[in-house]
C-alpha cells in the first residue's frame, strides 16, 4: 500500500477526519514507518464546509482516489443519507473492482452501501445508526457490536474513535505489528482494544468500588508464557474468580481468557517480527505450549500462519528493536 485518498464531502466530521489524517498522512519515516502518498479528495476540488462551522480548501478531486491502494470514505452527513452523490458511489464501486483497499469511517458505511458494494457482506457502522443501515439495506449483515469489520478487502468501523482501530487493524496488516505498535505509541492509544461497541451503548455506570485491574494485567502480560486462567490471576488481585471475571470484562471489554489470547498473539507477533526464534520457542513463550497450537491461533485470529507472517514482517537484519 503506497496510496491513499482521504474522501470528504460538506459536512464532514472532523475528528474522523482527523483520524485518517493521524494514521496515514503524518511522516513518521524517523520511527522506520514507510511513508505514504497521502491526498485529501473531495467530489469536487475546492472549499469543503464542516459540520461545525469551519472549511478547508481540498485542492483534489476524486481523480486521485480512482488510482489509490486505500480509499478512505469519511462519514456521511445524515441528511445525505438517502441521496449519496453519484461520484462517489461510482468512485466505491470502482475501488472495489480494482481490488483496492476500501474502509469507510463511522456514517461512511452509507455510501457503500448505496453503491452496493455491501450487499451479502459483513459490515458494522455506529452503533446509532446501525438500525438506520439495516432497514435501508436489508441485504447487508450488519454487526452492532464490534469496533470494525472486515470482509476482503473492505473495512467498515464504528464510530469516531473506532476509526482508529479500523485504521491499525490494517496498518498491521500492511506494515507488521511492530511498525503498528509504533504509531499506536506516537497516537498515545492501543494498538488493539479487546471489546466492541456494545461496551459503549447507552447503560447504567456499573459502581466500580476498587482500584484498576491494570496492575494485574501487566503482570499477566510479563508473564504470558505461564499457564494463566481466572483462578490465578483472580487470587492475584485478591478477589473471587467470579467477581474478577466480571469486573475484569466490564474494564476491558473482554473475558480474561479471550484478552490472554490476543496478547499472545501480540507477542507471538513480535517475536516473529524481532527474532529468529523457532516456532516452538516462540509458542513456549507466548504460552501457546507447541508450535501446532500456536498456528491454529494464527490461522484463527490473523487468517494467516506463523511462517507466512515472518516472510512477510520479519525485521531482523534491518532494523533496530523498538523501544
Amino acid at each position: 500500500m503506497k496510496t491513499v485518498a482521504c474522501v470528504i464531502q460538506d459536512g464532514f466530521a472532523p475528528f474522523e477526519f482527523g483520524v485518517a489524517c493521524e494514521a496515514f498522512g503524518l511522516d513518521r519515516s524517523d520511527d522506520g514507518v514507510p511513508n505514504f502518498d497521502f491526498r485529501i479528495v473531495a467530489p469536487r476540488a475546492g472549499v469543503v464546509r464542516s459540520k461545525i462551522g469551519f472549511s478547508v480548501n481540498v485542492e483534489h478531486d476524486l481523480s486521485f482516489a480512482y488510482e489509490a491502494d486505500l480509499v478512505v470514505f469519511c462519514p456521511l452527513p445524515r441528511e445525505y443519507w438517502d441521496r449519496v452523490d453519484p461520484l462517489l458511489i461510482d468512485l466505491a464501486r470502482d475501488a472495489v473492482a480494482r481490488d483496492a483497499w476500501v474502509m469507510s469511517v463511522c456514517s461512511g458505511s452509507f455510501i457503500l452501501a448505496a453503491a452496493g458494494v455491501l450487499d451479502g457482506r459483513k459490515a458494522t457502522t455506529h452503533w446509532m445508526y446501525a438500525h438506520h443501515l439495516a432497514a435501508m439495506y436489508p441485504q447487508i449483515d450488519i454487526d452492532p457490536d464490534v469496533l470494525f469489520v472486515q470482509d476482503g478487502r473492505i473495512i467498515t468501523s464504528a464510530g469516531t474513535a473506532a476509526g482508529i482501530d479500523a485504521c491499525l487493524h490494517l496498518l498491521r496488516q500492511e506494515v507488521g505489528a511492530e511498525l503498528t505498535n509504533r504509531i499506536a505509541r506516537r497516537m498515545v492509544v492501543p494498538p488493539q482494544r479487546d471489546g466492541g461497541q456494545a461496551q459503549f451503548i447507552d447503560r447504567p455506570i456499573p459502581v466500580v468500588a476498587t482500584d484498576s485491574l491494570a496492575a494485574v494485567a501487566d503482570w499477566a502480560v510479563a508473564h504470558l508464557r505461564d499457564d494463566l486462567g481466572v483462578d490465578q490471576l483472580a487470587a492475584r488481585a485478591l478477589m473471587s474468580p467470579r467477581t474478577f471475571a466480571r469486573r475484569f470484562k466490564a474494564e476491558y471489554g473482554a473475558t480474561p481468557a479471550a484478552w490472554l489470547a490476543r496478547q499472545r498473539i501480540l507477542h507471538a507477533q513480535r517475536m516473529l517480527e524481532r527474532t529468529e526464534l523457532g516456532l516452538d520457542q516462540i509458542a513456549a513463550e507466548c504460552g501457546f505450549g507447541s508450535a501446532a497450537v500456536l498456528r491454529q491461533n494464527f490461522a484463527r485470529v490473523l487468517g494467516t500462519t506463523p511462517t507466512a507472517y515472518r516472510a512477510r514482517f520479519s525485521c531482523t537484519t534491518d532494523e533496530a528493536p523498538a523501544a
